[in-house]
């Protein structure tokens, strides 16, 4: 017996995330991989994981794409929406969390902040310059400290005289980091201390001037760290809620505007099919010359043949399955 389902996609420049749920929008399964800097693969790699970990079989009624690498993604599988982070995410907190006006997200290379009230996003803010605001710089900081990062909560958690680190900057952070570690501070000191500098830049450069009222979610991978849980919850003197599928919420948000999206309209999805995970697709990158903008535009072919050396964004010949990146959209397909 098949299972009815909607599958979202949260394409991000870490990690991709794909995540399914059912017509009621109940949470069903998900399935995370690292990126590689392939999205591509990473996308086709996980449709296959998630369908190989399936009880059942899945009759996909909807598919959405979110994150970083959306439009791609949403043209590898055919998807039926293509919703930005922000929606994603809040979308899946105020299904899954009654209450939610605050939703705090760091993930491997941005961080962002959502405000909702009654359900509707009033304000946000985003991060994706500034390398002491985000997960790689725990991971990276970690790694200094001869510490897994599976093992870092668990260890900030142990420190009683957390070090004061400058974390305004990744650099800086960093130094200062090195000069205590010279000075002698526990190991446990310093994680916590890393901690409260991430926690003290997320507030001072995304919650500036916004109200963070409680219902509070913590989502996104960062969140799996115990220490930054309790540092959140020290900095504004509140409970933080940690999802418990707090790093695929974006890939089932996606799922969830699929399913309104096709509840609503009633149309029948575009979704190519589970075989997108066995297809071919390359990439090729040409520059437009029509005008002084000379955008660089990017092709998704289908298949695996030769296309050599391009001059003309004309002379791409194919199944072409999308293009974009120019400004006023001559190109986009």
């Amino acid at each position: 017996m098949s299972l009815n389902v909607y599958l979202g996609i949260d394409v991000g420049s870490v990690t991709t995330k794909l995540a399914l749920v059912d017509e009621k929008g109940k949470y069903i399964d998900s399935f995370m991989l690292k990126t590689a800097g392939k999205p591509v693969d990473a996308v086709q790699n996980g449709l296959k994981q998630i369908k190989a970990q399936a009880l059942q079989e899945y009759n996909i009624q909807g598919v959405g794409t979110t994150g970083s690498g959306r439009n791609l993604a949403g043209a590898l599988v055919g998807a039926d929406v293509v919703k930005n982070e922000i929606t994603a995410h809040a979308v899946a907190a105020s299904t899954y969390i009654p209450g939610v006006q605050t939703i705090l997200e760091i993930g491997g290379q941005d961080s962002k902040i959502i405000i909702l009230r009654d359900g509707i996003v009033t304000d946000f803010a985003m991060n994706t310059v500034c390398a002491a605001g985000t997960g790689s710089f725990l991971d990276h900081q970690a790694q200094r400290l001869n510490v897994p990062i599976e093992k870092f909560g668990e260890t900030a958690l142990k420190s009683t005289n957390p070090a004061r680190i400058a974390g305004r900057c990744g650099v800086f952070a960093e130094s200062d980091l090195i000069h205590k570690q010279q000075l002698g501070y526990p190991v446990e000191d310093l994680l916590y201390g890393l901690c409260q500098a991430l926690v003290r830049n997320y507030l001072s450069n995304l919650a500036l001037g916004k109200e963070l009222l409680p219902t509070i979610s913590f989502q996104g991978g960062v969140a799996t760290n115990s220490g930054m849980v309790k540092a959140f919850e020290e900095a504004l003197n509140t409970k933080i809620i940690v999802p418990e599928n707090h790093q695929t919420m974006g890939a089932i948000g996606a799922a969830l505007l699929a399913m309104e999206n096709h509840q609503y309209t009633e149309k029948p999805t575009t979704f190519k099919g589970w075989e997108v995970g066995n297809m071919s697709f390359q990439s090729v990158t040409c520059q437009c010359t029509g005008c002084s903008n000379n955008c660089e535009v990017i092709t998704i072919l289908e298949g695996s043949e030769p296309i050599g050396k391009v001059d003309k964004i004309g002379d791409i010949k194919g199944n072409i399955i999308a293009r974009w990146g120019g400004t006023c959209g001559k190109w986009d397909i």
